[in-house]
């Protein structure tokens, strides 16, 4: 079952990186660090992704200029979408 209007792919690093700009691993673990981008997701032993519905609303708040206040906001609502969809 899937939850209405939630994306269930999940990017790579190497993705990650192409649809953010960002230039290196490094910078997304900054970015994390700082609340301004949701943490990785276990899709295997020694590797993370990121689901593509998350990356793509952080890169929509970024580009409509949002503050880092509003990213690290919408980055806690993106984390706690995840605990619900875990209920479903």
């Amino acid at each position: 079952m899937f939850y209405k209007g939630y994306s269930m792919s999940i990017l790579r690093m190497s993705e990650v990186k192409a649809e953010t700009g960002h230039r290196s691993h490094a910078s997304i673990y900054s970015a994390i660090k700082a609340g301004l981008f949701t943490s990785g997701v276990a899709i295997g032993q020694r590797s993370k992704g990121w689901p593509a519905n998350e990356v793509k609303a952080i890169n929509a708040a970024r580009i409509a200029g949002k503050s880092e206040a509003e990213i690290r906001e919408l980055v806690q609502r993106l984390h706690a979408k995840r605990i619900d969809l875990s209920t479903i």
